[in-house]
């Protein structure tokens, strides 16, 4: 009998009561019922919610559930619901209104219609019905209902019940955006009792049309969070060093010249006067480029490269023909258990590499399904060019092996993207981690002096033209996993680094009178950095937080390396919606509309900001979005496409060992004797 359930269709039945999801691939225990709970997306006692699940799937498993508590609901319950909602508090009997007259105007418009979909619908589809209505008069955008405050705000109006009073516009734009403006800005404080021990950054994120019109939206970061604190309309002024000098000047005494650590800019404006400026004025505050920014160019430079362009255009050739096609689709879908074949990156580039990733997981599944019986007895897509060449790019040998180098030098560089994407401090880590990603690339190309010599200059020009900071050889060289670690030993050019940041962040000799046996305190392990709690900590607390624990004996070191280690390195890579910003800059808006909608920015701003910062360590990736970006080169067909473009071949771009057989994996981040780029 439990196997005639539908939704054994998208499960796998294990051993004993468990069951696979086919989409996200977790086990559960508790068989079926479990699974289409944990389908149906709904809240449900110990029972985690699919994150890959298609929307059709979970409607489907939602209404197979209500259906079931229809049926198992006796007489007498179903008429004490029904007297529940006909008398909220002092609702009198003559003065009942149906579920339809509070739903919408559209209820008005089609009351025929409205009335007869309504009376047909369980409880559950009634409210779901509500809801969809209130989406869909108010163009609301569907991705809303995977906000957290979404479905807390279900809880609340389901937990208050029937009766509740919405508030009213003036309500929301008064009395609750002072309020909810007040509580972020009261976290704001909070963070910024730290500042005064770990120092900030302040983010200079730019975005122009090239045009007429530039925005500027400052933010403030430090270990606990990272806050949005204003957006700028910089467009009559963005040329003018004056202006925009008086502009950071301003941002700078916001948070307090002494606090403030480095700013972050967009490394593709010309700041050069402001940067100038800044120098001068602000002794012991650095500039610093946003690395997220160069290592997406570093990718963008490698997709360019023309075998690995090649590659590109061949794998959306095939993610083109099955995302534009809905039976393709589904037979996709259907041998990759509901996966997606591509990704959807932070950048164009990053895309590019992330779906190649994803194919090569995909390899064997896509040849099983281009040979099995279900695609090549269906005519109707079979004998399309686009199918011809599809199956041709699969079954080439040349491809898949064009696939692994690609993602075998793109891959350590992701890994770095990550690490300085999440909005944790990162200068402790950058110099380490961009040096373990050439490493990977030299001993990959170990035979091929030629391409490592093509992929490696891209990496050295955008180190050393935009990447590098003076705080990141200083992060290292404070990093102790870095320090102790005894495969490493310094660069010449790291320790300079190291002591111009010293004499930037202690400029007279009275604060440097003790700074070299302290160094040499820290460098030989004495005093409390030879303790073993200290010792065993090197490679597991941050690095901020060990020097915060450890670093006594050497306090006024301790000082520096806390405020060097606790910055980030990159702008922050939530979505910015530049749209709305714009919105708040127009001319046509009055004073109290503007100051309204500035104010819900931050708040909303703010509100993602610190999801993100919450979520970001255990359930997203920082360098790629949920959703599949539908209008992106990997799925919208180009207008002059070319079914054979799959004929041409990788040449001697592949000429050498045989690239399936190389363990890149292994070779990835290996150690450094000698450490520096």
């Amino acid at each position: 009998v439990r196997e005639r359930d539908v939704c054994w269709e998208y499960a796998e039945k294990l051993d004993g009561n468990k069951v696979r999801c086919k989409f996200c691939l977790r086990v559960l225990n508790g068989g079926i019922s479990r699974l289409k709970h944990h389908l149906s997306r709904l809240p449900s006692k110990g029972v985690n919610p699919c994150n890959k699940v298609r929307d059709d799937v979970t409607d489907r498993v939602r209404a197979i559930i209500s259906s079931k508590e229809d049926i198992k609901e006796t007489p007498s319950v179903k008429k004490q619901k029904i007297a529940e909602v006909r008398a909220p508090g002092n609702m009198s009997t003559s003065s009942k209104i149906s579920p339809l007259e509070t739903l919408s105007p559209a209820a008005k418009v089609f009351p025929t219609v409205l009335s007869i979909a309504a009376s047909t619908l369980s409880d559950q589809e009634t409210v779901e019905r509500s809801i969809a209505l209130f989406f869909f008069e108010n163009k609301l955008d569907f991705s809303v209902a995977r906000s957290s405050s979404y479905q807390a705000m279900i809880d609340a109006v389901g937990k208050f019940g029937p009766g509740l009073i919405a508030p009213s516009v003036e309500t929301l734009k008064t009395t609750w955006l002072k309020r909810i403006k007040s509580e972020v800005t009261l976290h704001l404080k909070d963070a910024e009792k730290e500042w005064a021990t770990t120092g900030c950054t302040i983010i200079a994120d730019t975005w122009t049309d090239n045009k007429s019109k530039a925005l500027i939206n400052f933010l403030v970061s430090s270990p606990s969070r990272t806050f949005f604190h204003k957006s700028v309309d910089a467009s009559s002024y963005f040329k003018n060093t004056k202006c925009l000098a008086d502009l950071f000047d301003s941002v700078i005494q916001d948070f307090g010249q002494e606090n403030v650590v480095q700013i972050i800019m967009d490394s593709s404006f010309n700041y050069t006067g402001i940067s100038s400026h800044i120098l001068q004025n602000y002794g012991t505050i650095f500039l610093s480029p946003c690395a997220s920014q160069c290592l997406n160019l570093i990718l963008e430079e490698f997709s360019r490269v023309d075998w690995v362009n090649r590659c590109i255009l061949q794998a959306q050739t095939v993610s083109k023909f099955l995302y534009n096609n809905a039976s393709m689709l589904d037979l996709m879908k259907k041998f990759t258990g509901g996966q997606e074949l591509i990704r959807t990156g932070i950048t164009k580039s990053v895309s590019c590499f992330l779906s190649l990733q994803s194919m090569l997981k995909q390899r064997s599944r896509l040849k099983h399904m281009f040979n099995s019986p279900e695609y090549s007895t269906n005519s109707s897509y079979t004998n399309k060019p686009q199918s011809i060449s599809c199956v041709a790019i699969v079954e080439d040998n040349d491809f898949w092996r064009a696939v692994e180098e690609c993602v075998a030098i793109s891959e350590p560089f992701l890994k770095v993207l990550r690490e300085v994407s999440g909005g944790k401090p990162a200068v402790g880590s950058i110099y380490e981690l961009m040096t373990r990603a050439k490493e990977s690339i030299r001993t990959y190309y170990i035979m091929d002096e030629s391409k490592c010599k093509t992929f490696l200059d891209i990496v050295d020009r955008q180190w050393r033209d935009q990447l590098h900071s003076p705080l990141h050889s200083a992060g290292a060289f404070l990093n102790p996993s870095i320090q102790y670690n005894p495969e490493v030993k310094f660069l010449g050019s790291i320790k300079e680094d190291f002591f111009k940041v010293l004499e930037k962040l202690l400029p007279t000799p009275e604060l440097r009178r003790d700074i070299t046996n302290q160094i040499f305190t820290f460098t030989r392990a004495k005093g409390m950095f030879a303790c073993n709690l200290a010792m065993e900590a090197r490679d597991t607390v941050s690095p901020g937080l060990w020097w915060e624990q450890f670093g006594d004996s050497a306090p006024m070191l301790q000082r520096v390396a806390i405020r060097i280690l606790s910055q980030v390195c990159s702008t922050f890579t939530f979505e910015r919606h530049w749209s709305t910003f714009q919105q708040i800059h127009t001319e046509k808006r009055n004073k109290i509309d503007k100051e309204t909608l500035t104010d819900v920015v931050y708040i909303n701003y703010n509100l993602k900001l610190a999801r993100e910062m919450k979520t970001m360590p255990t359930e997203s990736d920082p360098i790629q979005f949920d959703d599949i970006d539908m209008t992106s080169e990997w799925v919208e067909e180009s207008e002059n496409p070319s079914p054979t473009q799959w004929l041409d071949r990788f040449g001697s771009a592949l000429d050498g060992g045989d690239l399936n057989t190389r363990q890149f994996s292994a070779a990835m981040f290996g150690n450094d004797h000698i450490f520096g780029l």
